[in-house]
């Protein structure tokens, strides 16, 4: 188990620092280093603490910035037999906000664990929601020393449930997945098998730790290894992407993860000034995942820091979910991610064939210890090589299911395909099998059939951001609406600033006309939104149905829409058409 592999790492590697943190304040940095050492200790004394007022099994939610005390808190529910509910801190958008406040209720938490620098703004934040019963511990206020030391860990084994991991929401609310000691176990030695990596290894990091892909593979993957995690916030990467890889070129880190749209942010915006003098020949394992992977970002990251050292080799594509705790599959170590260009209208017809000059799709590699199939969502037959369908798993890192949440656990963990295999996750999401590598196409819930054609969103959205300078680096947003017969909706960001009405519809006819073009979409409805309103999970996936939802119901806060008639009149009242 995890717990008893951090004690063994604390007893072998003591005083090797374990968690690095680095608060930026320009290009000044200030670091922060915890040895294993001192942080098995300090999990020791919070879950002294934790026994003598809580019992086994009870959820503490965490609300934290990027950081040790997290971790501290984190680690210390674990030796406690707490499960601890990871959320971020209430300091930004409102549904994000609501979205903390549904999972202190659907958790049915004992208390809320946070820092001091936070204890106010938390305590507030639950006094605004209702939710005043709940006492608000600031974690670093606790007495730590070698009183602890003798506090063992909880006993547990496979089945112990270890913690809650709440789902980003990207087609529905956010749902609590239930992670066990042997499922967090499993997939960490999955993680270092497809990664290929082992003891002493330095990670680097500024995704949000209440995100599977920041919790499990850049804090505790490094710890079960016996590595080091380097880690900024995710705010102070966003001001400045290039302090992430000064990280890692100062901690010479082998391995760091973002989304696909870290990498795009970086290649765009690290000028030549700041790139100069980085030396990135230490960076191993580029992990890209979380969102759809671009690989015309792959191509522009790799060339963009090719004089700095990095390897296009070091890139890795992977696949993952809160549902199998979060490895999946991903692309082999040492080789760049495979790029295959296949036939559009083929795909449509649910069929990978590759074919010179046509859209490119990354794969996303292998998988190890893992059932992975390829099944018909409608029939459950498998379907062979190169036919899509719904991706089904099976194995130790699937998680136990859903929390308090019966019937969606039996729905979406009780996969039984037509042949008779049962015990298989249903991901939800559609993905195709070639030669051995796994190609990730879409979304089941995501997927539109427009004048009987299978429509995948994130391949138009990539299509819009090569239509306009004004969209390139904004998230835009595509689903269908029935208007009555299927009319495709494109949600786009723009920046409005000193940008006259009739310029907006100069900008959505063109976007319009682009992909009726390029695509042969027939007629689009275009809809333009200032900066910042299309809505994302916290991991930044696009959330279309939630978006969706507010285009129907005219509630997106349009700067300029360019509608066609049915679609006016059936979700506007009018027939009149803006273009």
């Amino acid at each position: 188990m995890f717990v008893a592999r951090l004690i063994d790492n604390a007893a072998r590697f003591g005083d090797r620092p374990a968690i690095v943190h680095c608060q930026l304040t320009g290009a000044e940095r200030t670091e922060t280093a915890v040895s294993y050492a001192e942080l098995d200790r300090d999990a020791r004394a919070a879950a002294a603490w934790l026994r003598v007022r809580v019992r086994a099994g009870s959820r503490v939610l965490l609300a934290y910035p990027s950081g040790v005390e997290f971790l501290r808190a984190f680690l210390g529910c674990l030796y406690a037999g707490v499960l601890p509910v990871p959320v971020p801190l209430p300091e930004r958008h409102r549904r994000n906000v609501s979205r903390s406040a549904a999972i202190v209720i659907d958790a049915d938490v004992s208390m809320v664990f946070t820092d001091a620098c936070n204890r106010d703004l938390v305590s507030q934040w639950l006094s605004d929601e209702g939710l005043v019963a709940l006492a608000v511990i600031a974690s670093d206020s606790l007495p730590r020393g070698d009183d602890a030391a003798d506090s063992s860990p909880s006993a547990v084994d496979a089945d112990t449930s270890a913690f809650l991991q709440y789902t980003s929401g990207s087609t529905s609310e956010p749902k609590g997945v239930l992670i066990s000691h042997g499922n967090l176990a499993a997939n960490l030695a999955l993680g270092a098998d497809l990664l290929d990596v082992g003891a002493g290894t330095t990670f680097c990091s500024w995704l949000p730790v209440y995100h599977d892909m920041g919790l499990i593979a850049m804090t505790l993957l490094p710890l079960y290894l016996g590595g080091t995690t380097v880690v900024c916030s995710p705010a102070d990467f966003m001001k400045r992407p290039v302090s992430w890889l000064e990280l890692i070129a100062a901690h010479r880190a082998q391995v760091a993860a973002a989304p696909n749209f870290g990498y795009e942010l970086c290649a765009r915006r690290v000028t030549d000034k700041q790139a100069a003098g980085l030396d990135l020949s230490c960076w191993q394992r580029a992990c890209n995942g979380a969102e759809p992977i671009d690989p015309a970002t792959l191509r522009r990251f790799a060339d963009r820091f090719a004089g700095n050292g990095f390897r296009p080799e070091a890139l890795v594509a992977g696949y993952g979910m809160a549902e199998s705790t979060l490895f999946v599959a991903g692309s082999r170590p040492g080789k760049p991610p495979v790029v295959t260009a296949v036939d559009a209208a083929a795909l449509e017809r649910d069929e990978l064939v590759p074919a010179t000059g046509g859209p490119e799709i990354v794969g996303c590699g292998r998988t190890a210890d893992m059932d992975l199939l390829i099944v018909d969502p409608h029939s459950a037959q498998v379907r062979p090589d190169g036919r899509v369908g719904e991706i089904w798993l099976r194995g130790p890192s699937v998680a136990q299911g859903y929390w308090r949440r019966a019937a969606e656990t039996r729905d979406g963990f009780g996969g039984r395909t037509a042949c008779g295999q049962e015990g298989f996750l249903r991901t939800g999401d559609l993905g195709v099998l070639r030669d051995g590598e796994l190609y990730i196409t879409g979304r089941l819930k995501d997927m539109m059939i427009v004048n009987g054609r299978n429509i995948y969103p994130q391949d138009v959205e990539r299509e819009v951001r090569t239509l306009h300078p004004a969209v390139a680096e904004l998230p835009s947003c595509v689903f269908s609406v029935p208007a009555p017969a299927e009319r495709l909706v494109l949600v786009a960001e723009v920046r409005t600033r000193n940008v006259a009405p009739e310029a907006l519809a100069e900008l959505a006819a063109a976007l319009r006309t682009g992909l009726t073009g390029r695509l042969g979409l027939g007629a689009v409805d275009v809809v333009l939104l200032r900066p910042g309103r299309i809505r994302k999970t916290t991991s930044g996936k696009i959330q279309r149905a939630a978006v969706r939802e507010l285009f129907m119901s005219n509630q997106l806060d349009a700067v300029h829409e360019a509608l066609g008639e049915q679609t006016r009149l059936r979700f506007r009242g009018t027939g009149q058409v803006v273009a």
